[in-house]
């Protein structure tokens, strides 16, 4: 490696919660190549998206920025410019790490799911450019983008999004220059039901789902959203079979890297954008499968593995808490680069934790914050506070005792000056950071999707809509 800086493969999923692999404790699931990635690798167990749906999420990992920092508070249900949309670039004045690596001598490519406005036209340092003209849609005939192009691809979008994967690999593998390769999979996003392959949904025909009960529905639940509040089982098998092909095509990339003997020259990131509620809690869906839109854990924890053959450590866990907010500063760190706007970002750098320098007494007063619109959560280890603008209902859990989050305590006597002292907390962490131009604890956000521009930056008229 010396002399040229590593190759990136970062892998990130589409609603996977972070319940939803064998690493992760599941044993009904069958997800044999990200175990051993996790083996092979760190794996964290406290790790969070920074909002719970997935444009918002994947915008701030790549910029580094809030939502209320970046301008896009829900998934971009307009701008996109597929499918009959207009084309919008939502974080065109806003700087991401594919920049600054592209900057620095690296050839930039994307495969699968971009969901963050003008999809049709390669942005934010990017060369190689194969995405999906929307956000999600069917596995089958999926409406992508090639070369510029509107297509409809006949095959099963998993596979092919791993065939363009591969096809970048080959192209740049004997180049001096180092590459990175975003391959965003749609999987396990719905839909579940009669479209994956049968021999991934043969494997769940008799999973009893001891992992995933359904319970009492949530009285907040989006039940006409999803088909998983009347076909439960049906559901089940689908999401747990697209996790199982999603698997099987990162066992295709891992086995072409070590084919091209590239393991030790390449960093590997496994994530999903958010988290997924398959029953849990009663919900099916994410942040917005309630209405108010909700900050479980379930909701806004996921799956992150980083693996490096030779440099990083391997089979190890890592129990500190971090944020999609502190992925790229620990990934420009990791590399070498320098990023002249570190200051004016919310994360820190993640690097010492990955090399196994934990800090043995975590500082207890380490929290992690989301937000999904005007709704915001602070969650430090013991405790979690979820305040809703401007009028609640808000929500206070005591995780060491409650960690299923089944009792809200927001009126319990007891913990009245700890939630006065994380409301405070929250609202000059958040001060720090936002743009007041695009302050989502002003928006009328509900989880039905972002059609324009946010706040003062968009055509003045409402630009969000409901979910249903």
């Amino acid at each position: 490696m010396a002399g040229k800086k590593p190759n990136v493969v970062f892998i990130l999923t589409d609603d996977q919660g972070i319940w939803s692999m064998g690493c992760y404790g599941n044993y009904e699931i069958r997800t044999p190549n990200l175990d051993k990635l996790a083996k092979q690798g760190v794996r964290f167990d406290n790790f969070f998206c920074t909002s719970p749906v997935c444009s918002p999420a994947r915008a701030s990992l790549l910029t580094g920025k809030i939502p209320s920092q970046h301008g896009i508070l829900d998934y971009l249900s307009g701008g996109n410019g597929g499918a009959s949309q207009a084309a919008i670039e939502f974080l065109k004045d806003h700087r991401g790490y594919t920049d600054i690596l592209a900057e620095e001598g690296y050839t930039c490519g994307l495969s699968g799911k971009w969901h963050l406005g003008d999809g049709g036209h390669p942005q934010k340092g990017f060369s190689f450019w194969y995405a999906h003209q929307k956000g999600g849609g069917p596995y089958y005939n999926a409406p992508m983008f090639r070369e510029g192009k509107k297509v409809e691809e006949e095959g099963y979008i998993t596979d092919i999004i791993t065939d363009e994967a591969i096809s970048f690999i080959d192209r740049e593998k004997k180049k001096k220059q180092p590459f990175y390769l975003s391959v965003h999979y749609t999987a396990p996003h719905s839909p579940w039901i009669d479209c994956h392959p049968k021999k991934y949904t043969d494997l769940y025909e008799d999973c009893p789902f001891e992992t995933c009960p359904q319970g009492e529905t949530h009285p907040w639940a989006k039940t006409e959203v999803l088909a998983g509040y009347q076909k439960p089982r049906e559901s089940l098998i689908g999401y747990f079979a697209a996790v199982t092909a999603m698997d099987d095509n990162v066992g295709r990339i891992l086995k072409k890297l070590e084919e091209e003997n590239l393991m030790e020259d390449t960093l590997i990131i496994f994530s999903s954008d958010n988290g997924f509620n398959c029953g849990h809690h009663g919900i099916w869906g994410k942040g917005n499968g309630t209405f108010p839109l909700n900050m479980y854990d379930s909701s806004v924890k996921v799956p992150f593995i980083m693996c490096h053959k030779g440099r990083i450590p391997e089979d190890q866990v890592c129990d500190e808490m971090h944020s999609g907010y502190d992925f790229m500063p620990t990934l420009l760190e990791y590399l070498g680069f320098e990023n002249d706007e570190a200051d004016k970002l919310p994360g820190k750098s993640f690097l010492p934790a990955l090399m196994g320098q934990e800090h043995k007494n975590e500082d207890s007063r380490v929290v992690v914050f989301d937000e999904y619109g005007p709704v915001r959560m602070i969650r430090s280890r013991k405790y979690k506070l979820v305040h809703r603008y401007p009028y609640g209902p808000d929500e206070f859990y005591d995780l060491e005792a409650d960690p299923g989050e089944t009792h809200n305590g927001i009126e319990d006597e007891q913990y009245q000056d700890m939630i006065q002292d994380m409301k405070k907390q929250m609202e000059l962490w958040f001060l720090q950071y936002v743009d007041p131009r695009i302050d989502g604890a002003k928006e009328p956000v509900m989880g039905g999707g972002q059609r324009d521009l946010a706040g003062l930056l968009g055509p003045g008229i409402n630009v969000y809509g409901e979910n249903i």
